[in-house]
């Protein structure tokens, strides 16, 4: 990613579904917090980094969040989360009630669909996600990715503005959020020109982490780490690399 910082390492890895780390077994539906145990287990992406920096927020030192939340926030809709619930449950056993063998496709042909999907992907990050996100067989590609996970509210783990905020409290850790000018909003796409939830996101941050916290909005879309990697390099790494600003709290 341009020129990261030295003297880290870093870690890039699959969850289970995603890329080249195994699906889960039939019956077992794919949560964030399930994701958090896979990172408590490996190593330390957005929500779920959020998610393990409160629970486990001894084990974390700096946070960073590229156009996301600590945690999935809805702030409008808390009375419909048991059915998003049951919706989760649903779509998951119908999808393996109907499961088919995987489809070969071209290399062309999978890049041009994932392309016509993804709108906001520019090609060379297209072709670096499909790198992952599929296993070569004889005749073409097999998509890895399980088709269990399609909608956002079926994995989410959605919390309410003071569940929010309690859980910000928890956090030890110093907060870099970089929000691209024209990324999400809104996990659900459909409310994505509502920006409340984010004001209150970062009045929250502000308020409870004050000189811990820094908040930097670059030009580009969700996937501004990926298709303009020169956008947000030096920011992380001047992240990184600055001094502690005084001590963090046990």
């Amino acid at each position: 990613m341009g020129s990261a910082a030295p003297d880290f390492h870093y870690v890039a890895m699959d969850f289970g579904g995603h890329g080249l780390s195994s699906h889960y077994s039939p019956g077992v539906p794919y949560y964030h917090q399930n994701f958090v145990s896979e990172v408590r287990r490996v190593a330390a992406g957005g929500i779920v980094g959020g998610m393990f920096s409160c629970i486990f927020p001894e084990m974390v030192d700096e946070l960073i969040l590229l156009d996301s939340s600590p945690f999935a926030m809805d702030i409008n809709e808390m009375e419909n989360l048991l059915t998003y619930k049951r919706r989760a449950i649903e779509h998951m056993l119908q999808v393996e009630a109907t499961q088919k063998p995987p489809r070969v496709v071209g290399p062309q042909e999978i890049l041009q669909g994932f392309l016509k999907n993804n709108s906001h992907v520019g090609e060379e990050c297209a072709q670096l996600l499909l790198q992952r996100g599929t296993t070569p067989v004889a005749t073409g590609l097999v998509l890895n990715r399980d088709r269990r996970i399609a909608w956002p509210e079926h994995s989410f783990d959605f919390v309410s503005r003071e569940l929010f905020q309690r859980s910000v409290q928890q956090l030890r850790a110093r907060v870099l959020l970089v929000k691209a000018a024209q990324g999400y909003n809104d996990v659900r796409r459909e409310n994505d020109a509502n920006r409340e939830p984010l004001l209150f996101m970062l009045h929250v941050l502000r308020s409870v982490l004050k000189e811990r916290f820094q908040f930097v909005e670059v030009p580009g879309n969700h996937y501004v780490h990926m298709n303009a990697p020169h956008h947000v390099a030096g920011i992380i790494s001047s992240f990184l690399q600055s001094k502690r600003r005084g001590p963090v709290p046990q």
